[in-house]
């Protein structure tokens, strides 16, 4: 029978691998690569509707193509330094290896799209979208958590 003591104090929960992190076990770090993969999914989703618009004969929408391409290679780019800082705090290469195959992707198909290579820029942009969608879920289902977290749960 728990005392009045034990209820002011309780012991702390132990988690299991199946718990969901807090927010404070996941740290700013994990925070700010959903933040910037979440912004780059947004930019991303941009594009193909820009490109098609185009095709329909509104030739202005090829400007913001291109300026949406600038955007998401920025945002890329920003991507590539929360996933090194995940690395280096968190000890995870996983989400700076996903993202440097993205943003490797991202600028072949930018320079393919400057040059006029369709042939390489459409199907290219088709598996950059998915792979950016994929790593948004991943980012957003498993949780980025902090080292001594995640040895804590191991145990």
């Amino acid at each position: 029978m728990a005392t009045a003591a034990d209820m002011a104090h309780p012991a702390p929960a132990t988690t299991s691998p199946r718990t969901p992190a807090t927010t404070a076990s996941m740290g700013w770090t994990g925070w700010a690569l959903r933040v910037v993969v979440s912004a780059h999914v947004v930019a991303i989703a941009g594009q193909p509707v820009f490109a098609g618009v185009y095709l329909t004969g509104d030739y202005d929408s090829l400007r913001w193509h291109a300026i949406g391409a600038d955007v998401l290679t920025s945002i890329g780019y920003l991507q590539v330094i929360a996933a090194i800082v995940v690395w280096v705090r968190l000890r995870q290469a996983g989400p700076f290896l996903a993202t440097a195959a993205v943003v490797a992707a991202e600028t072949v198909q930018y320079f393919a799209g400057l040059e006029g290579a369709l042939w390489l820029h459409i199907p290219l942009g088709v598996m950059t979208v998915v792979a950016l969608v994929v790593q948004f879920i991943a980012v957003w289902r498993r949780p980025l958590l902090r080292r001594e977290v995640r040895d804590a749960r191991a145990r």
